[in-house]
């Protein structure tokens, strides 16, 4: 499938990331960033019930707020280059009301990843990233090469998918190798959630947007 290069079809790629870049850079400015870290960031405990969390956001809620949240700028701006990009070419493909289901249920996911991950863990987690990788995982998808070669149409598209998945998860594998003694270590988990939520939500999606055509 070719990408489409029409902008006027993705309305609501360009809102989300404005309203990211719009939650980042006013936190920024009044210097909250550690603030909206812990109030917004999705902590895996909270899920489980912890005493001395009460003026946070509600944990609920979280698997979103923490989207809106970010460690730098370095970090929003690889974020939002990569939604911007991928966004745009998916949304063409599955509409505004897909493209905003996609990224949400990607975010739950990719936070729901985490928890089996660690559930136990204190630590926050932050970022678009993993609803981010939903969008990019329904783009890979829709607009990857298909390079398996069998007779079976349906059994080529399950074998693509696979093939697409394990590529990820080796990729986020040796990034979490990389980065596992930085300060901010890289939300593989997540990351691999959402993606698998895209791989999954991308063909049903489609055939919802065009069941009446």
């Amino acid at each position: 499938m070719k990408t489409p290069d029409n902008w006027r079809q993705a309305r609501a790629t360009l809102a989300i990331a404005g309203l990211t870049f719009a939650a980042w850079a006013l936190v920024a400015m009044l210097g909250l960033d550690r603030w909206a870290q812990v109030w917004g960031g999705f902590i895996p405990q909270r899920v489980a019930g912890v005493s001395g969390d009460e003026g946070l956001a509600p944990v609920l809620l979280t698997p979103l707020t923490s989207t809106l949240v970010h460690g730098g700028l370095i970090h929003i701006a690889f974020n939002l280059l990569m939604l911007v990009f991928c966004g745009r070419a998916v949304e063409a493909i599955l509409g505004l009301r897909g493209l905003i289901l996609l990224y949400l249920v990607s975010a739950y996911a990719a936070a729901g990843a985490t928890l089996l991950a660690a559930s136990d863990t204190l630590s926050v987690t932050i970022g678009a990233s993993g609803a981010i990788s939903g969008v990019f995982g329904a783009y890979a998808l829709l607009f990857g090469r298909n390079r398996v070669k069998v007779a079976n149409a349906a059994l080529a598209r399950a074998l693509h998918v696979l093939w697409v998945g394990a590529a990820w998860i080796g990729l986020q594998l040796m990034i979490g190798f990389v980065t596992s003694g930085s300060a901010q270590p890289v939300a593989i988990a997540a990351h691999i959630g959402g993606f698998f939520a895209g791989l999954a939500l991308a063909t049903p999606l489609l055939l919802l947007r065009y069941r009446k055509a």
